[in-house]
């Protein structure tokens, strides 16, 4: 038992410091780079075909890209708290910015749609052009400022 507290006693070894000192790097790093990704915008990657089938399947929720310069579709959960706060967001936006038609998608209800579009966490929200093209998608919680910059971009400034 004496030996075993001279053993506490002593402090760490070099190798466990330097093991538990490369866990929080990779830690820190790991969650910088997820931080980063969080609701930031990225453009389609697939090509023709991939645009089309997204088109398609938003279509089939009844999506109306035509009705307004910028419609953003989002889908989310009853559960999901960045869901609401996303939501309440884009509403508000919604009220001073008449080109910004809004979709709230319930991803539990529409399972089919989910996984034809990718969808692996809410919330997930698409940008439509008027025309239907896809400008981009974000996973998670987009920052309220770059929201508010992307909408105004393309929908225009506050009425």
């Amino acid at each position: 038992m004496a030996g075993a507290a001279g053993r506490l006693r002593r402090g760490m070894s070099p190798i466990g410091a330097a093991v538990l000192g490369a866990a929080l790097v990779l830690t820190a790093v790991a969650a910088w780079w997820l931080r980063s990704r969080d609701g930031a915008v990225r453009a389609p990657a697939g090509g023709e075909d991939d645009v089309q089938s997204t088109s398609a399947v938003l279509a089939r929720l009844g999506v109306r890209p035509q009705d307004a310069d910028l419609t953003v579709v989002q889908f989310s959960t009853a559960f999901c708290a960045p869901c609401r706060a996303t939501r309440a967001r884009l509403q508000q936006l919604q009220t001073t910015r008449p080109g910004l038609a809004y979709v709230d998608v319930d991803a539990e209800q529409h399972l089919d749609e989910v996984r034809a579009l990718d969808v692996r966490r809410t919330p997930t929200l698409f940008y439509l052009r008027r025309d239907g093209s896809l400008l981009g998608r974000s996973s998670g919680a987009p920052r309220p400022e770059e929201l508010t910059a992307l909408v105004d971009a393309h929908a225009g400034a506050p009425a």
